[in-house]
């Protein structure tokens, strides 16, 4: 993505009339569905506006940026805003590397956040952490962060991969992770690692109440893998559903799909199964 490439006219203007057809608010009863976009990675680097509009057009309420939107100028972020603002979708949470969470970097964090709108600053990758104590020092880093967000409105987040649900010296950096972070911060589940590793996710959400503020609906099938859409795989996604909206804190899904061949097909498919299974 470059960061000097401007919201065309022409962009905007499908932007304003796709608005149209958007949803004028969104019900807080109901979750609005969202899509990270590290799926449509390779389309989003080439064309952000033709591709978030696309993503808009198929009913999409949010969506994610991830790491690259940390090299946009305040003044690209506002104009992405815009873009956003024009389709009537939102972005409410984006995919960091821990470099945005250190002390000195905490203020564009939270300027370029506050620009797009979000809610919740996700740490999308700890980098090289060493035992339990580096973990430790992960959450740390995340308490730190989310109390120099607050005032801005904003809440700090981990997304977990497989490892953090793997043993390491007697215990889980998962577990450490919500033992020693405080409430506020949000657990990002990532349902599809979590299904690899042999983890029951419904159970790990009723274990850890309030905490996890977004979801990412990402589906795994044995033998397959992650080349499966979502709701074509292996994950209890009524059982998830239920635990995330009476004890989990959901605020809202994101769905994920990063193996397909057409990714702008398959967000699309997963979106239709969505409303299929949820409703």
């Amino acid at each position: 993505m470059r960061p000097d490439c401007l919201v065309s006219r022409r962009t905007f203007l499908a932007a304003a009339t796709a608005a149209c057809a958007a949803p004028a608010a969104f019900s807080a009863a109901r979750r609005p569905i969202g899509l990270e976009l590290y799926s449509v990675r390779n389309e989003l680097q080439k064309d952000l506006q033709g591709t978030v509009t696309a993503v808009a057009r198929m009913g999409y309420e949010v969506v994610e940026f991830y790491s690259p939107y940390y090299s946009w100028t305040p003044e690209y972020a506002r104009e992405v805003r815009k873009l956003l603002d024009g389709l009537g979708i939102r972005c409410l949470s984006t995919h960091n590397g821990a470099a945005s969470f250190a002390q000195a970097n905490l203020a564009k964090t939270i300027e370029l956040n506050s620009i797009l709108g979000c809610r919740q600053v996700i740490m999308a990758s700890a980098g090289k952490v060493v035992g339990l104590d580096g973990w430790k020092g992960v959450a740390e880093t995340l308490n730190r962060a989310g109390e120099g967000m607050k005032s801005a409105g904003l809440r700090a987040g981990f997304h977990n991969h497989q490892m953090e649900f793997q043993p390491l010296e007697g215990s889980r950096p998962i577990d450490v992770l919500a033992a020693k972070t405080e409430k506020s911060v949000v657990l990002q589940l990532d349902v599809g690692t979590c299904v690899e590793v042999g983890v029951d996710p419904v159970d790990w959400i009723r274990k850890n109440p309030g905490r996890f503020g977004s979801i990412h609906l990402k589906d795994y099938a044995p033998g397959k893998g992650y080349e499966v859409n979502f709701g074509e795989g292996a994950a209890p996604w009524k059982q998830i559903f239920q635990a995330a909206e009476a004890t989990g804190g959901v605020e809202f899904y994101l769905i994920e799909q990063e193996t397909s061949p057409t990714p702008l097909e398959s967000v699309r498919v997963c979106l239709e199964n969505y409303r299929r299974l949820h409703g």
